[in-house]
C-alpha cells in the first residue's frame, strides 16, 4: 500500500524537527517582526493549526484560550517547551489539519495557520479548509500566511533555485493555489489579502459566514 501524503509529511518532520529552528533562523529574524500583527489581536478561543515549534506562542494576548495542533509529535514537543513564554492559556494536540474531529463544530473564534497551506498538497487543501469552516463559529475569523512565487524575475529565479531544497526539507512549495481553494470553500469568505514582503509573503484574512 502506498504511503499517504500526510504520512509522508509526518515522517519527513521526524527528521526536520531536529534542525527546524536552526534552518529557519535566517528567515525567523524577519518573521518575528510580523508575528505580533498576525496573532496580537486574536481574542476568545483560538485554534492554531500547524503550530510547528511554537514561534507564535509568545505573541498571543493573555486572554486567549489557545489550542495548538500539529501533525508532527516532535514539532509539537518543541512547541510545548516554548509554552512557558506564552501569556495565553495553551493546550497542545497531535492532529491532522484534514481531521480535527477532536474539536466540536463551531467551537472557535479564530483559526490561525502560518505556512501550513504551502506544505499541504493542493489535492488536500479543500479537506483542510472544510475542517476550518466546520470548527469556526459563525463570524469566526481566520488568518493564513503563505509564500508564493514572485513575479519579479530575480526573486522568482532565486526561489526556483531554492525550491527543490525547500520541498525536500519542509515539504513546502511556492506554487500552491490556496486562494483558489478558499474561493471554492463553502461557508468561507476572504475579507482581505496583503503582502507582508514584496509579492511573496501573503497574509490572507477572512471569516466564517
Amino acid at each position: 500500500m502506498s504511503e499517504s501524503p500526510t504520512a509522508r509529511l509526518e515522517r519527513k518532520y521526524r527528521y526536520t524537527s531536529r534542525v527546524y529552528d536552526l534552518l529557519d533562523w535566517p528567515w525567523e529574524r524577519q518573521y518575528r517582526r510580523w508575528r505580533p500583527s498576525i496573532v496580537g489581536d486574536v481574542e476568545g478561543r483560538a485554534l492554531e493549526v500547524g503550530v510547528g515549534t511554537g514561534q507564535n506562542l509568545s505573541h498571543y494576548p493573555s486572554g486567549v484560550e489557545l489550542h495548538a495542533v500539529d501533525l508532527s509529535r516532535p514539532m509539537l514537543e518543541r512547541a510545548q517547551r516554548r509554552a512557558s513564554s506564552a501569556r495565553c492559556r495553551a493546550s497542545f494536540h497531535h492532529a491532522d489539519a484534514l481531521d480535527l474531529s477532536q474539536f466540536s463544530d463551531r467551537s472557535f473564534d479564530w483559526y490561525i495557520a502560518t505556512f501550513l497551506y504551502c506544505v499541504l498538497p493542493d489535492q488536500l487543501q479543500a479537506r483542510a479548509l472544510a475542517e476550518m469552516s466546520r470548527v469556526l463559529a459563525p463570524g469566526g475569523r481566520f488568518r493564513l500566511v503563505e509564500i508564493l512565487y514572485s513575479h519579479h524575475r530575480g526573486r522568482r529565479l532565486a526561489q526556483r533555485v531554492m525550491a527543490p531544497c525547500v520541498n525536500l526539507v519542509y515539504g513546502a512549495r511556492f506554487d500552491r493555489r490556496t486562494l483558489e481553494h478558499l474561493a471554492g470553500a463553502p461557508g468561507i469568505e476572504v475579507t482581505g489579502t496583503r503582502w507582508l514582503k514584496d509579492d511573496t509573503y501573503l497574509l490572507i484574512e477572512g471569516r466564517r459566514t
